[in-house]
Parts: structure tokens; C-alpha cells; sequence
């Protein structure tokens, strides 16, 4: 295979935000304004807070701030991957809250539903597919973990196909499969930033005000009133602030010790053509994802592209982060060469587009919820990949801590939950924060060598709840 010619004439930059239907930037702030409820990030997790504080009271007066364009962060540029699980994943959610899995899957069902009826009743075009995401094992050490996980998942009401070597040949062929899980109504596959553009579209259509390439570099309480500060001078002054702002900085200083921002990369191929999807098959189009600790995603697209992401996790330094940090050449031939290992009847197809970005980590690997400010401000974060689903449950649980459309006194079922009343455990300061990231990210290589086998290290971190597979 010659990985320099795949990658030759690669485009560095998302295949997503390159769609024609991007719409035109939305103007900054300019003025000072005052609003029931401000949302700070104009990704998916203040997109879907805004849109639902409207539908919960349409009277609110609702306004989005982007410090830079809707959905070019975390939000154009993930793999599409709309999942059901809220805990990223049945093993992660089941090792923390047992008792309350059941409930944590079934809503995390309806939250998956509840997208795609949102798509629909506002005429979102984000090329939606309930597809099912399968999980490949790629060793034979890696069998027996699917096997548990068909179990867990068909006790928590799922319908899980487990499928033998062949079974998994039949549906996408290739020679490194030993095995799959299919669940096929667990996931969606969808264009990212077509969801994104979609749920700013469907905010505006409601009646929220939505401000781009506007930066919010400051928020201090004001009687009973939260005062966001902007570099031009431009304020906003809200009854009540929901805070999505991902892996970014956060505005909140507590938050600087749970969330991490970890570099993920993807490459995009050009469109297969007939004779390239004959040769693989891959005919009911599920997500996919290996079963290595350090694992690929990768799926189709609406026009039979193949995405393959994944495998590397970059942490830089002091919550590194920086537009440079997007192009790593050595990653994206490492993601090359691992393609045409697992799909080697496709040698000779190029890549149109190789992109990075951050993703907001913390450490136990799914979102995490607080207030500050009396309750007047609610964040959600923490989402570690899995947050094109997740984050609009997120945002139902800020809402309910910001009271939206509750009665006083009023809890939830969502707010309720462990999950939701519970912390991550911090990460420790630097230079020990860069030095557990590094030496886990080693371990974890380690693993995947030695047939699965967690060293002291990371059994070690299993046993304080911060295991990690990736």
C-alpha cells in the first residue's frame, strides 16, 4: 500500500464544515442586551439547551453566543455517531451506577427517539440513518468481552445480534474480524455539522437570538442578574446563563480541574465506487467500532465515503490546545496504514480530507452536571466523544437545574439520578496531570499488545473507578 499517495492530495480540514449548505455567519454582538436565559457555545450542547428552554416556556427570551461559528468545534467535527448510551457505553455506565442503568437506558432510548421526532418536526436534513453501531472484535482475546456485552445489553432491553466470524464477514468483509455485536437500534449515524446548522436553524425559528464570532470572556453575578462580558464591550445581562462550552476554557474556575481537552483525529476517503462497496459489502450501512483498547470508529456517508477515525488520544501539556494542533501527519498515516490493513481489497483509494479535534474529557469518561451562582448558572461537561446524542440530555438536566418550566421545589427523574449528583474525580495539577495522561496512554498501548492484559497501573486506576479502554 502506498500510504503517502492516499494522503497525498488529503485536505486539512473537517469533510463536514466543508458542505455548501454552511450557512452564512450570523453577526456578533454588538449592543447590550437583556435576556431570561443566555447559552454560552453554539455546539450541540447550547444548541439543544436553547432549543428546549423554548419549547419548555416560549415565552423565555433566549440567546446563543459563539465565540466562533455554529458547530465548528467538537460539533462538525466528530464522526456522526448519535448513540443512545448517555454513560458512554453499558460497561463504563454499569461499573458506576448499577442500580440505575435501567433507568439511565431507557431514557438514554427515549433521548435517542426524541432527536430523531426533533429532525423531523423542523425539517432538519442531517441525514439521519437508525443504522445500529457494531462492535468488531479484532483478536481473539477480544471475543469473550462481546459476549459479556451481549448479555449486559440484552438485560438492560436491548435486542444485541451476536454474530460468529462469519456472520460478521457477511455483513462487512474484512480478513481482521473474528467476530462482531451489532445493536441496531442503539445508534444513528448522522452529518454533524447538518445537525448542528439544523438546531441553530430551528432555535432562530422559535424566536432565539443567535450570535456568532462572539466570545464571552467574563461572567460576574449583578444583584439577581448574571453580567457576560465580551471583548468589544458588548454585554449581556440574563436571569439565568446554561454553559456549553466543551473541551474550551471554562468560565466557571472549578470546573479547570475535571475536563481535559484530548486531541482525536479522523480521515475521510474519497466515494467508493460500486465495485469498492461489492467488494466490502457493508449493505445495512451500521457505525463500527473495533474492540481494541485503543480503538477506530468508522462508518459510510450519505454518498459512500468511508470515515475512519479514532486510535490515537492526544493530550498536550497544560490543557494544550491550538489550530496548529490539528494537523499530525504521523497520526493520520498511522490511520491510513490501519485502514488498508483492515480493508485491503480498497488499496489503490485515496483520502480527500485528514482533520483533528478536541474532545472534553474527564475521568470517568461521560458528562458530569453542576451549578454556580446561586443556580443561575448550570453546566454540563465531559461528554469524552460520545456527545452527539448525549449532549441533548445534557441540556435537559441543565434546564432542570435552572428551573426551566419547573414548579418550585419540582426534582426530575433526570436530576435525581447518581450520574447527575455526582462528580468526576479531578485531575491532578501539572506537571502530574501531563505525566498520569501519558503513563495511562502507554499502559493502555501495553494492553492492546499483550492480548488484553491490564498492567499494575491500570488495574490500579480500575480499581479507583478510572479505568480507561481508550
Amino acid at each position: 500500500m502506498d500510504i503517502v499517495r492516499a494522503l497525498a492530495d488529503a485536505e486539512r480540514r473537517p469533510f463536514w464544515l466543508q458542505d455548501a449548505a454552511r450557512p452564512a455567519a450570523e453577526p456578533a454582538l454588538q449592543e447590550t442586551l437583556t435576556c431570561d436565559l443566555a447559552v454560552i457555545g453554539g455546539g450541540y450542547s447550547g444548541l439543544w439547551t436553547a432549543l428546549l428552554a423554548k419549547e419548555r416556556d416560549p415565552s423565555l427570551d433566549v440567546v446563543v453566543l459563539e465565540a466562533g461559528r455554529i458547530g465548528a468545534a467538537a460539533s462538525g467535527r466528530n464522526g456522526g455517531f448519535c448513540s443512545a448510551s448517555l454513560t458512554h457505553g453499558l460497561e463504563n455506565g454499569a461499573g458506576r451506577w448499577p442500580d440505575d442503568m435501567p433507568a439511565l437506558e431507557r431514557l438514554g432510548r427515549d433521548n435517542l427517539a426524541a432527536i430523531g421526532a426533533t429532525l423531523e418536526r423542523y425539517g432538519i436534513d442531517a441525514e439521519w440513518e437508525l443504522t445500529g453501531e457494531m462492535d468488531v472484535a479484532t483478536e481473539e482475546w477480544q471475543v469473550p468481552a462481546l459476549e459479556e456485552a451481549a448479555a449486559m445489553a440484552a438485560g438492560l432491553g436491548w435486542k444485541p445480534v451476536l454474530l460468529d466470524q462469519d456472520a460478521v464477514r457477511a455483513e462487512v468483509d474484512s480478513p481482521t474480524y473474528h467476530a462482531g455485536l451489532w445493536n441496531p437500534a442503539s445508534t444513528a449515524m448522522v452529518h454533524p455539522a447538518k445537525l448542528a446548522w439544523g438546531l441553530a436553524d430551528a432555535c432562530r425559528s422559535l424566536g432565539v437570538r443567535v450570535h456568532e464570532g462572539t466570545r464571552v470572556t467574563g461572567v460576574r453575578s449583578e444583584g439577581l442578574m448574571l453580567r457576560l462580558t465580551t471583548p468589544n464591550g458588548a454585554t449581556v445581562t440574563a436571569r439565568r446563563v446554561a454553559l456549553g462550552t466543551g473541551a474550551f476554557p471554562p468560565l466557571v474556575k472549578r470546573l479547570r480541574n475535571f475536563v481535559v481537552p484530548v486531541y482525536d483525529y479522523a480521515l475521510m476517503t474519497e466515494p467508493l465506487t460500486a465495485a469498492q462497496r461489492d467488494a466490502i459489502g457493508w449493505r445495512h450501512r451500521q457505525g463500527i467500532g473495533d474492540s481494541a483498547n485503543q480503538f477506530h470508529y468508522y462508518r459510510l456517508t450519505a454518498d459512500d465515503r468511508i470515515l475512519w477515525g479514532g486510535y490515537d488520544a492526544v493530550y498536550h501539556y497544560g490543557n494544550g490546545m491550538k489550530p496548529a494542533l490539528e494537523d499530525r501527519p504521523a497520526t493520520f498515516e498511522t490511520l491510513a496504514r490501519h485502514f488498508f490493513e483492515t480493508f485491503p481489497q480498497l488499496e489503490g483509494i485515496r483520502f480527500t480530507n485528514a482533520w483533528g479535534g478536541v474532545i472534553d474529557t474527564c475521568s470517568r469518561f461521560c458528562a458530569f452536571f453542576g451549578t454556580a451562582y446561586g443556580g443561575r448558572l448550570a453546566y454540563a461537561a465531559g461528554y469524552t466523544g460520545l456527545g452527539v446524542g448525549a449532549t441533548r440530555f445534557g441540556a435537559d438536566v441543565m434546564l432542570d437545574l435552572l428551573r426551566v418550566g419547573l414548579a418550585p421545589g419540582e426534582e426530575t427523574e433526570r436530576t435525581r439520578l447518581a450520574m447527575v449528583r455526582s462528580k468526576p474525580v479531578p485531575f491532578p495539577p501539572e506537571p502530574l496531570r501531563y505525566g498520569v495522561i501519558e503513563l495511562t496512554r502507554r499502559e493502555i498501548a501495553r494492553a492492546d499488545r499483550n492480548a488484553g492484559r491490564r498492567g499494575l497501573w491500570l488495574r490500579t486506576l480500575d480499581r479507583l473507578g478510572l479505568g480507561f479502554d481508550s
